[in-house]
């Protein structure tokens, strides 16, 4: 996801996973897919989710922003906050995403705000905004996670990447 030094974790939360030997802003990204998109994650925890995407790059035919780069950053935002919600013993897999889209975006920047709309034991479900730069609805997107217990093998990735 490019950059994640200026990302806002809860103290107890880069606490826990500290502990755990894992690279927290790795972990809570959208991998190689949020690189290439640009999405970087302001602020986390499970909340409120905030990020950003550019518009340029991440185009459909028409000029306008895809409709699909607004699900990626809809679900990277919704799974930073499930998983957020569910601790460092549980993994948040993605199992329904609902995006509306109200309206195009041609260029400038678009930022998605997750906000927790259930929050269990076993699933989590966020609601993502995504904006303009002029505050203008773009996107709204419903994602509901699984929430499972950590097998091994798990994030090794993530761990070998600290």
């Amino acid at each position: 996801m490019g950059e994640q030094q200026h990302v806002k974790f809860p103290q107890e939360v880069i606490d826990e996973y500290a502990s755990l030997g894992v690279d927290l802003p790795a972990l809570f990204s959208a991998g190689h897919l949020g690189t290439r998109m640009g999405v970087q994650i302001v602020e986390a925890s499970a909340d409120r989710v905030v990020g950003t995407m550019p518009v340029e790059g991440n185009t459909q035919p028409y000029g306008l922003l895809h409709g699909g780069a607004s699900a990626v950053l809809a679900e990277t935002l919704g799974s930073v906050g499930s998983m957020l919600h569910g601790g460092s013993t549980k993994i948040a897999v993605g199992v329904d995403l609902n995006c509306t889209h109200h309206r195009g975006v041609r260029s400038g920047l678009v930022t998605g705000v997750a906000t927790p709309v259930h929050l269990g034991r076993s699933t989590a479900t966020y609601e993502i905004v995504i904006s303009d730069e002029e505050n203008r609805r773009v996107c709204t997107a419903r994602l509901t996670c699984l929430l499972r217990d950590v097998r091994p093998g798990d994030g090794e990735h993530v761990r070998a990447a600290s």
